[in-house]
């Protein structure tokens, strides 16, 4: 039987516009970077992408390396939008990235406009699309010019393969130049992605403030900082967390002493206003009206279910934020 999503998909999910443009995206966005790829059951993503659309996220993010193996989030993305969700594309925003290592060799890597066309190209054909609605270049490249990279992001969005452009990583001063190079080129740099959470707060030093006077948008990505803003590692590291995976990112040495001290006392703090230490870390994110979404993971449905709810409580007071500011 073919998905028929749920009519009441749109009912409680906030969108918020994207910068000055006129792309609105959900307040929370569902990102494959892990738990999509080729070592993970299909069946999950299945049911954890159809969850997420019915219930109003319709953003999925994407990159040409995303897995393991590299690649195969794409793929298996692609599996779901040929069988499930082909007839609702209109309604969502795919977005992909390159900039780094995809393929062997001096051409699969950085931000050539050999690169980032090929690597989209393959996007394309691995999730059966004819565009994506954003495509951004990954990480700044500090050998090729600034204006080819910049160049290559107009070039895709003239040959119609992406919508919108946009950047991941990089810093307020280069995201200023790669922004002014993109409208001399009559395409306007529409979203930045950075790493942002409460553990990690690099971008409050310039990046937001240029975000915010330009009037681009901002995504944070690690918004629970690989999974130590959540209630998972409060007592130990569980066998099936990602902390325990080999092949994941967020290691044991991440939680020293110091650090375990401080989550458990920004749990205490969430379960005050009634929320679990995931959702304030997220409705903590979506408190600057900058940041226009936050992209979260999931492993299973019961997980996203948690997120969404961070939704439900957005606003914070002023003794909530003095208490929280003092344990970061």
């Amino acid at each position: 039987m073919n998905y028929l999503a749920r009519d009441t998909r749109y009912d409680a999910m906030t969108y918020r516009r994207c910068g000055n443009s006129g792309l609105k995206l959900p307040a929370l966005s569902l990102g494959l970077w892990h738990n999509f790829g080729s070592v993970d059951a299909f069946s999950t993503q299945l049911e954890i992408l159809k969850y997420a659309f019915d219930h109003g996220i319709t953003h999925f993010d994407l990159a040409n390396n995303y897995g393991p193996v590299p690649g195969s989030a794409e793929e298996n993305f692609g599996r779901v939008l040929a069988r499930e969700f082909k007839s609702y594309r209109d309604e969502l925003i795919v977005s992909s990235k390159a900039g780094y290592l995809m393929w062997p060799g001096p051409y699969g890597d950085w931000g050539s406009k050999k690169y980032l066309v090929s690597s989209l190209d393959q996007s394309l054909q691995r999730m059966g699309l004819d565009y994506v609605d954003v495509f951004y270049h990954h990480r700044p490249d500090p050998e090729t010019p600034l204006e080819e990279t910049m160049a290559a992001l107009d070039l895709l969005v003239r040959q119609g393969k992406a919508l919108y452009v946009g950047l991941s990583n990089y810093t307020a001063d280069q995201t200023q130049r790669a922004e002014a190079i993109l409208n001399d080129l009559g395409t306007p740099l529409l979203i930045h992605q950075p790493r942002y959470s409460m553990l990690d707060r690099w971008v409050e030093d310039g990046l937001l403030d240029v975000l915010g006077k330009r009037g681009i948008g901002c995504i944070a990505f690690s918004p629970l900082a690989q999974g130590l803003l959540t209630s998972r590692y409060l007592k130990e590291v569980p066998a099936d967390s990602r902390m325990a995976k080999a092949h994941g990112f967020l290691k044991q040495e991440a939680l020293t002493p110091e650090r375990h001290a401080q989550l458990l006392a920004l749990n205490d703090l969430a379960a005050a206003r009634g929320q679990s230490l995931a959702q304030m870390a997220i409705s903590w994110l979506l408190k600057d009206e900058r940041v226009t979404s936050v992209l979260i993971g999931a492993s299973s449905v019961a997980q996203l279910s948690d997120n969404l709810a961070a939704l439900d409580k957005l606003t914070f007071t002023k003794e909530e934020l003095q208490a929280i500011e003092k344990l970061l």
